[in-house]
């Protein structure tokens, strides 16, 4: 049966296996929430990268640079540093600190550092989880409705709604374990996907006799490092790509997976796989968009949708796997790009749950009832929030890219310049985390609105470089 439905088909059954497999774990909201504190470090690493790697590196990414050419470099450059700089400065520390302070949640690890200014920090803190999350998730949606069209003819009015129920049911099934068991799964199948199709569009344009430079030079600027800007409008497109390293740093749903982890001393080994993968799903990404530039430019694939007026560039991974694979085989490695999607928003929906449960419920409405209950209470949200994050992606019209820039800008801002301070600067207080916090939310969305701005500097380094400075001047000056 030479089907793309057989390959997305075994993806399913596995990610609903482990769904089955997960449910009863969950008898605590600590196992709901953070896995007890039990998982390993490879599955920790796994977690962690797809969750941070989401339709926008498979999708979005390889869109990009297909669209746009070698100037995507620098976002890739500015990523792999961002990961590895936070796996280095705050892993270790964040997990060996959350731990004493008994902080399953971030806005309850501030909570705690922040002393007086601990309520305010945690409700601000909340309403920019729910805020930003939302349209996070609504970026993963919209993804698998792109992926669902081009790859299997489903309209996005049917594959929205379906994805989005596979994620809200497996992640209100199973918590945070389920989260990260099927992320391995998601993992080491966005992984095949970003290293076999380039590998063979690349053995292809080989066979074929094309030539990769002549068609990059055709297409005008995408053979530039610069996409053929000079002056500052390409030393702020240098700094805007560089500066989606700064985001790491303050991602919820990233910095919890090192809380997570089992044991202090575990975090090295995640480390390293971490940014192994890493290195190769980058690289990977960027020949999607090589081949598809080649193949696009040569005429090797239908160019309907990928180019001209009403084009989505997001669309050439799943158009090359078509082109690349055998219908069923295609299926399986789109269903990386599905994996992509799911194993971002999954992690979303489970911060966005335990931030209203845990921090505003429990802590500062100060209700105390059974872990039975809170359990019950989790995945109740969790439905709830994957609904709002499902409206938004329907009355969306933007690409992924730039929703999750925006997203990723407000939660990096907000919590980045905090965390990093707060676990490494003596004189950072809770003034300084509120001040941070505020300055980082409402900077990105101001910025964003404005018209130019962006483009004039990217919003990603506006905001965290005034959330830092806000940090530092709220820090030191007086009550």
């Amino acid at each position: 049966m030479n089907t793309p439905f057989l390959g997305l088909g075994i993806y399913l059954i596995i990610i609903a296996c482990v769904a089955a497999w997960t449910w009863r774990m969950n008898r605590t909201k600590e196992d709901f929430v953070l896995g007890g504190r039990k998982l390993g470090a490879w599955v920790i690493a796994f977690s962690e990268r797809t969750a941070a790697e989401s339709s926008w590196l498979i999708l979005g990414l390889s869109g990009a640079l297909y669209a746009v050419g070698l100037i995507e470099v620098w976002t890739i450059i500015g990523c792999v540093s961002g990961i590895i700089l936070y796996w280095l400065v705050i892993a270790k520390k964040l997990r060996i600190i959350s731990e004493a302070y008994g902080a399953i949640t971030l806005p309850e690890y501030f909570f705690k550092f922040c002393q007086e200014y601990g309520n305010a920090v945690r409700v601000v803190s909340m309403v920019i989880i729910v805020f930003f999350f939302s349209f996070y998730v609504s970026a993963q949606f919209i993804g698998a409705g792109k992926i669902l069209d081009a790859t299997f003819g489903i309209d996005p009015s049917v594959g929205m709604p379906v994805a989005a129920l596979i994620v809200i049911v497996y992640t209100m099934m199973g918590g945070f374990t389920a989260v990260c068991f099927t992320d391995v799964v998601q993992a080491i199948l966005m992984i095949i996907t970003l290293v076999v199709l380039p590998i063979v569009g690349l053995s292809y344009i080989a066979e074929s006799d094309l030539d990769i430079a002549s068609a990059m030079a055709a297409t005008g600027q995408t053979a530039s490092l610069t996409g053929g800007k000079a002056g500052w409008a390409a030393a702020a497109a240098i700094v805007g790509g560089l500066s989606w390293g700064l985001g790491y740093m303050g991602q919820p749903h990233l910095v919890t997976k090192f809380m997570a982890i089992n044991s202090p001393d575990a975090i090295r080994t995640g480390r390293t796989v971490a940014i192994v993968w890493t290195l190769f799903a980058y690289i990977g990404a960027a020949l999607v968009g090589v081949v598809g530039i080649t193949l696009v430019h040569s005429a090797q694939v239908p160019v309907d949708g990928l180019v001209g007026e009403g084009s989505d560039p997001e669309k050439i991974l799943p158009v090359l796997a078509t082109l690349l694979f055998p219908a069923w085989i295609a299926g399986v490695l789109i269903s990386g790009a599905v994996a992509a999607m799911m194993s971002t928003a999954d992690s979303q929906l489970l911060i966005a749950t335990s931030t209203i449960v845990e921090d505003l419920y429990c802590r500062a409405l100060g209700r105390n009832v059974s872990q039975k209950k809170l359990v019950l209470m989790s995945r109740f949200v969790t439905i709830i929030v994957g609904l709002l994050g499902f409206g938004l992606a329907v009355a969306s019209d933007e690409l992924i890219y730039d929703v999750v820039s925006m997203a990723w800008s407000g939660l990096g801002a907000s919590f980045g310049p905090a965390l990093i301070l707060s676990l490494h600067w003596k004189k950072m207080n809770g003034r300084g985390v509120l001040a941070a916090m505020i300055t980082g939310a409402v900077s990105t969305v101001v910025w964003k609105m404005l018209p130019g701005f962006d483009t004039f500097l990217s919003v990603r380094f506006v905001s965290f470089a005034l959330a830092t400075i806000a940090a530092i001047v709220g820090s030191l000056g007086k009550k």
